[in-house]
């Protein structure tokens, strides 16, 4: 999990951004469009970016499509450590 982890929020150049997504999910359960407003991003890009942290297992989905919720996997939780390595990383 940690190599995926590095992989899908550093080694990408989407990475940061998935971090930010990331991060606010850990903040609280959110859907794409409040995801894109609350981080000024394009809906689009927010669905692609969950798109890529779902088929990895660092995200999963709760509800129904345009609705659902995000938030970070049990598998993603048992590492956070790593995570939070990596977002200090990316804010350096």
């Amino acid at each position: 999990m940690e190599a995926v982890l590095w992989y899908v929020l550093a080694g990408t150049r989407g990475g940061p951004n998935r971090a930010r997504i990331l991060r606010a999910l850990d903040d609280r359960p959110r859907n794409p469009n409040q995801l894109a407003e609350d981080l000024d991003l394009n809906y689009d890009t927010v669905r692609h970016h969950l798109e890529v942290l779902t088929n990895n297992d660092v995200v999963n989905a709760s509800g129904d499509d345009y609705g659902a919720i995000y938030l970070p996997t049990d598998r993603t939780r048992n590492h956070w450590d790593t995570v939070e390595t990596i977002i200090n990383q990316l804010d350096s």
